[in-house]
């Protein structure tokens, strides 16, 4: 490619994207620009607002017009696969976080919409494990297709008719999870339910080990922990099973066992957003420091 081609080429593509701040390369008919705009944009416009529907809704036509072009010109995606593009539109308002005047919830609702659409797509393959195996003696995997996240803002009930301007003192402690049927469900956690969901997501040890933390934590008895924690370790299509050890290794074997056909949840950005988003607070263990909060709390 000559350079007097490539800086046609870039001129055209940041025209394209910016056309307030950037000039056409010269000799090209305005009605020509105008249609390549209008359908760059409109592209654009259309996937955002097909994953983020509540999002649009609650930002009103004009600011999520105006959104997506700063998007569109300021953001560099690092894909060229329109599936990951609502995972760049989160990176871009987590790193943005004055993208909108008045929403300083945009970032973490964009991630709690996005979610959904991740899990759908979730192939992602546990470690070796036994799904019948003993979760207090064993160490418990959290299945892939299960997500325990904390928001500082309360973003299942925020929308057209409720944008708060404070976050609660409370963070909002979900569990975004795929069941059998391939269908994506949200539940609220309490937060010793969190917190054990969390242990189970960072750290590999035994399900006795994690409660006996847990219970430190809490500052109760482990005995009070046991029961409940051994129903919620068992909750279907959260738990995957107890790891399964390679023979003379001492560590969990890591090979495909189990997924989904339907695509790479990164199909996703391709830097995910941590699964603790934004700058939530870690819940208070304490809260509700018996079994019974661990019993059936799992998914609701």
């Amino acid at each position: 490619m000559s350079e007097r081609l490539r800086r046609q080429q870039f001129a055209l593509t940041q025209h394209l994207r910016d056309p307030d701040r950037h000039a056409p390369p010269p000799g090209i008919e305005e009605r020509r620009l105008r249609i390549y705009r209008e359908l760059l944009i409109g592209s654009i416009d259309g996937l955002l607002a097909g994953g983020f529907p509540v999002l649009r809704a609650t930002l009103g036509d004009e600011a999520w017009r105006a959104l997506v072009r700063r998007f569109f010109a300021t953001h560099r995606c690092a894909t060229p696969l329109f599936p990951q593009v609502g995972g760049e539109f989160v990176e871009f308002l987590h790193a943005d976080a004055s993208a909108v005047p008045g929403a300083p919830w945009l970032a973490e609702l964009a991630h709690y919409e996005w979610a959904e659409a991740a899990l759908l797509s979730c192939d992602d393959a546990a470690p070796a494990h036994r799904a019948d195996g003993d979760l207090l003696e064993g160490a418990p995997l959290l299945a892939p297709w299960a997500w325990p996240l904390a928001y500082r803002w309360p973003v299942h009930e925020i929308g057209p008719e409720v944008q708060p301007l404070s976050a609660p003192e409370a963070p909002t402690l979900l569990l975004v999870h795929r069941d059998c049927d391939g269908d994506v469900r949200f539940a609220q956690l309490a937060p010793l339910s969190y917190r054990l969901l969390d242990s189970l997501r960072t750290q590999r040890r035994s399900g006795a080990e994690h409660l006996r933390a847990l219970a430190a934590e809490a500052g109760a008895p482990a005995e009070a922990l046991f029961a409940g924690g051994r129903a919620a370790l068992a909750e279907q299509y959260v738990v995957a099973g107890a790891a399964v050890q390679s023979a003379g290794a001492g560590r969990a074997v890591q090979r495909v066992v189990a997924g989904r056909p339907g695509g790479d949840p990164r199909q996703q950005p391709r830097r995910a957003p941590h699964r603790r988003v934004g700058e939530a607070p870690l819940p208070d263990a304490r809260v509700g420091a018996d079994g019974d909060e661990l019993r059936g709390a799992m998914v609701r």
